[in-house]
């Protein structure tokens, strides 16, 4: 897994010319160990380096150059007649078996990477999801004991929602999910995240946020959402935000505060903010 993570992380030319060098390196071997070994999987696996870590396109290249290293090993190294078109035909075979394998490998990578959004996405709002929100978080306490950079986590949750159901069906109120959704997203700086965690209850990351300007970033979703839904829906939002200076070791911890402070909001009078600073 560290190497597969390791692999990932570098550049997409930097494994290309790393897998067309291992390309060109097996045909060398192979035109030297003569017919008696076969070295077919070697071949291949460049193919499946590329067609996993750069896409299919850049498979269906490598599978070209190891079909032609193949062909050049068996011409130059195991003494075929001039005219024999079996060799022709063998290297067609391992093109079209080259070809086959990227394609399937590419595929397989992007079924992956689809039911890995998907997993991770709230398929009403098309907003992360509490699992994605979770991973995000623990990243930024990870980072914060690192490199003691600040961050901010906020708890929304929309006042007398049942009512909006009860009153106009679940179908309005999924509407005004979505809107909330869009209206939070459009807010925040493209670095901070919007996730429904469920039901009515939102919740936002704002990495690398300073006191002030945590506040500011919070108030202006508050206020945009008083503007653009509270007097349509009769609903109100009652937030809880904590900045973390220093963060606690657990996300339980960490996401547990906020919520806290946003069920307080909810207990007193609704439709307001209360915000607490940890690690000061």
């Amino acid at each position: 897994m560290k190497l597969v993570n390791f692999i990932a992380k570098l550049p997409r030319s930097v494994i290309t010319a790393f897998a067309l060098l291992f390309c060109m390196l097996v045909g060398v071997v192979d035109k030297i160990s003569g017919p008696v070994y076969s070295l077919v999987p070697l071949y291949l696996a460049p193919v499946v380096l590329v067609a996993w870590f750069v896409g299919r396109k850049t498979g269906y290249l490598l599978s070209c150059v190891s079909a032609l290293s193949w062909l050049v090993a068996e011409i130059t190294g195991r003494h075929y007649n001039k005219f024999d078109l079996a060799i022709y035909w063998n290297d067609i075979m391992q093109l079209m078996l080259f070809l086959l394998t990227s394609l399937v490998v590419s595929a397989l990578k992007g079924a992956l990477e689809r039911e890995k959004d998907v997993s991770r996405t709230d398929l009403l709002t098309g907003m992360p999801n509490s699992r994605h929100f979770y991973e995000l978080v623990s990243g930024e306490i990870r980072r914060n004991h690192r490199y003691d950079e600040p961050f901010s986590i906020a708890y929304l949750d929309i006042d007398n929602f049942k009512t909006v159901n009860d009153s106009r069906g679940h179908g309005e109120g999924d509407k005004l999910l979505r809107l909330v959704a869009a209206i939070i997203a459009a807010a925040i700086r493209e670095t901070d995240t919007v996730a429904r965690l469920g039901g009515d209850e939102f919740a936002l990351l704002l990495p690398e946020t300073a006191k002030e300007s945590v506040l500011t970033a919070v108030t202006k979703v508050q206020q945009q959402l008083r503007n653009d839904v509270e007097n349509s829906w009769s609903v109100t939002f009652s937030i809880g935000l904590a900045t973390y200076l220093k963060s606690p070791s657990t996300r339980d911890e960490v996401l547990g505060r906020a919520d806290r402070l946003m069920y307080e909001v909810k207990e007193e009078n609704k439709n307001s903010l209360r915000w607490e600073v940890v690690g000061v």
